[in-house]
């Protein structure tokens, strides 16, 4: 299993959690996080805006999933415009189910 986290622009977060919905992937987690990329913010004018509002969606998936995932996310996250957002990937060595104690490896 894989967990892919992708920092989004919030204005995508609806489009993109239907996407995943309608492709087979309803489980997510979804949080509001504020950050900056390589850029280091953004200027517009003589305002710099140091840190910019991203929603963060945490999917855990199968790894022969994990490209249709993140294809995805991209085709509805991406505006073209600096900010866009960024994917990773990362292994998960387990995961419990805390109702039932099931556990995934």
């Amino acid at each position: 299993m894989k967990l892919v986290r992708a920092f989004i622009r919030p204005e995508k977060e609806q489009e993109v959690v239907f996407a995943l919905e309608g492709m087979g992937f309803p489980a997510l987690t979804k949080m509001s996080a504020m950050g900056r990329g390589k850029q280091k913010g953004l200027k517009i004018g003589d305002v710099v805006y140091e840190e910019l509002p991203k929603t963060l969606l945490l999917i855990a998936v199968e790894d022969k999933d994990v490209d249709k995932v993140i294809s995805t996310i991209t085709k509805h996250a991406r505006t073209g415009n600096i900010g866009d957002g960024k994917i990773f990937v990362s292994p998960i060595e387990k995961a419990i189910t805390i109702r039932t104690g099931e556990v995934e490896l």
